[in-house]
């Protein structure tokens, strides 16, 4: 008897709850919201909130849409040139920064009393960026690689 009395006082909850809004707006422009009437107030009516929607049924490998093998035979073999093309760039990229990393040498100057001088931080900071691209070239041909190498 408890556990169905116990239902009732469920069900009805929301109905409880459930109350109207009032809006005012004095002669400030100050906006009140009340549960009770207000003087100069108007009802508000709320429209019931949307609800959402349960997904639908995943999708099963049955029901997944299919490509013919030629098509993709097709996008395959487009795929595999792509990253070709992108490969053999990066490989040019990563021998044109070790030539600047080999070729990189310190800034040279002269003093006011004659003699030469060498920029050491300036040279290191130099040298640090050519590194930098070096490595992001070479990180680059090794994930290309990867990718080549899930194709085949």
């Amino acid at each position: 008897m408890k556990s169905q009395y116990l239902f009732a006082m469920m069900c009805a909850w929301p109905l409880l709850v459930q109350a109207d809004i009032y809006k005012a707006v004095d002669e400030n422009g100050h906006v009140t919201y009340s549960s009770t009437p207000i003087k100069g107030g108007k009802k508000i009516i709320l429209e019931p909130l949307p609800t959402m929607v349960p997904p639908g049924k995943p999708r099963s490998p049955a029901d997944f849409p299919r490509v013919d093998g030629a098509k993709q035979k097709e996008r395959d073999e487009t795929r595999h040139k792509i990253l070709q093309d992108e490969l053999t760039a990066e490989e040019k990229l990563l021998e044109e920064s070790r030539q600047s990393l080999n070729d990189a040498s310190p800034e040279v100057f002269k003093g006011q009393d004659g003699k030469t001088y060498r920029n050491v931080a300036q040279y290191e900071e130099k040298i640090k960026l050519l590194t930098e691209q070096v490595e992001l070239h070479q990180k680059n041909i090794e994930a290309l690689k990867s990718e080549l190498s899930k194709l085949k």
